[in-house]
């Protein structure tokens, strides 16, 4: 079924994009922001608006790692593996998290790995909903993720 209010907002973003100068990237980070993701729906909008194929626009939506095609979970935990990072645990830190994890629902939590926050000094370091940490454990991360529970 398609959300025909979703449809008319994403063809307004679109048509205010429109005439700029490759006007296709703005188009889908201000509907990302605006919704969370994007949706097939979107890219048939965006393509049509745009005058592009739908492959063009999902070939870039699926290339960043940035764009989401699915709704986002309810917390995303980051953690940094970049040298600095590991050389004081990181990848120990990620495999405990993601053990602790494993038993919750896939909408729940997701745990995605970068390779450097610019935090290198207080590793390993993190962003758990979008808040940067350092010195990082296990039980923090687990900390830090129930107190972002509550209402």
């Amino acid at each position: 079924m398609v959300d025909s209010s979703r449809t008319d907002v994403v063809r307004d973003i679109a048509e205010a994009y429109a005439a700029q100068l490759g006007p296709l990237l703005p188009v889908l980070h201000a509907v990302q922001e605006r919704f969370g993701w994007i949706a097939r729906t979107d890219v048939e909008v965006v393509a049509d608006v745009l005058n592009l194929s739908m492959a063009d626009v999902h070939g870039v939506v699926s290339f960043y790692h940035d764009f989401r095609t699915a709704p986002p979970p309810a917390q995303l935990v980051s953690l940094c593996r970049g040298e600095a990072c590991q050389a004081v645990g990181a990848e120990g830190l990620v495999a405990e998290v993601r053990c602790e994890l494993a038993g919750r629902p896939a909408n729940d939590i997701e745990l995605a790995e970068v390779f450097c926050l610019g935090n290198c000094a207080l590793g390993p370091s993190g962003t758990v909903d979008g808040r940067l940490y350092g010195r990082l454990t296990s039980d923090r991360v687990a900390d830090l993720l129930r107190a972002g529970d509550r209402p």
